[in-house]
């Protein structure tokens, strides 16, 4: 295992057999989840030092017409407090963030069909135009080709479409009525094509999921080359 983790360091990939192997082992023996633990504190700080990155998440939305099981947004989920945030309000957030020192918003909300690509485009270009110096991040789900060319023009730089799960039984028992992961991978295939900076990612810990399929997680990141990766608990 330890020549398995070395291997990793130094190539920064493995074959699946070999990650299926490390990931097994992992669950059984913490002498080996210590040392992934070390080395990958090690190569955060090579890259990014003891900085810490702030990003300031502003929630545009919770409506959705999406009906993830894992979701509280989900549109089925009936004590949800559902709201829509003006552009107005949007824009004070920014100001306020601003003031504060951020110096990236993320304007994240559900799959809400009545923030058109007008509506959006207009709020990126204001939020463009008064703080030039900020990373402008979306994460509005899935969305038209064209439609991310068009706010990618307005402004925004970055887009985050966490692909949840890579294996299409497991998405489609998380994600009734969704397109599927094909689909998924599409839009964010058209986020590389516009020249977004991608995020994709999925959870740990969702029911029904096994090694077999964080193999294939890793797989598709490793094929998709993203420039962000989110990977966090159920």
């Amino acid at each position: 295992m330890k020549e398995l983790v070395e291997r990793l360091v130094v190539n920064r990939r493995l074959d699946n057999e070999s990650l299926r192997a490390l990931l097994t082992e992992c669950t059984t023996d913490a002498n080996v989840l210590q040392l992934l633990r070390d080395c990958a504190v090690r190569t955060a700080r090579e890259q990014f030092g003891l900085g810490i990155y702030i990003r300031g998440l502003i929630e545009v939305s919770s409506y959705c017409r999406c009906n993830c099981l894992y979701c509280g947004l989900r549109r089925s989920n009936r004590t949800a407090e559902r709201y829509r945030l003006r552009q107005e309000e949007v824009l004070e957030c920014c100001k306020e963030g601003y003031r504060l020192g951020f110096r990236t918003f993320v304007l994240q909300g559900g799959e809400d069909g009545t923030h058109s690509d007008e509506w959006l485009e207009t709020l990126i270009c204001q939020m463009r135009s008064q703080y030039p110096d900020v990373a402008i991040t979306l994460s509005l789900g899935e969305r038209s080709e064209a439609s991310y060319i068009r706010l990618r023009r307005a402004g925004a730089n970055r887009y985050l479409l966490r692909h949840e799960a890579a294996n299409p039984e497991l998405y489609a028992s998380l994600h009734p009525d969704s397109r599927g992961i094909d689909h998924r991978i599409a839009c964010a295939e058209a986020l590389k094509r516009a020249e977004y900076q991608v995020g994709l990612g999925m959870m740990i810990g969702v029911k029904g999921q096994t090694i077999e399929h964080l193999v294939e997680d890793l797989a598709l990141i490793e094929r998709m080359q993203p420039e962000m990766v989110g990977i966090g608990p159920f």
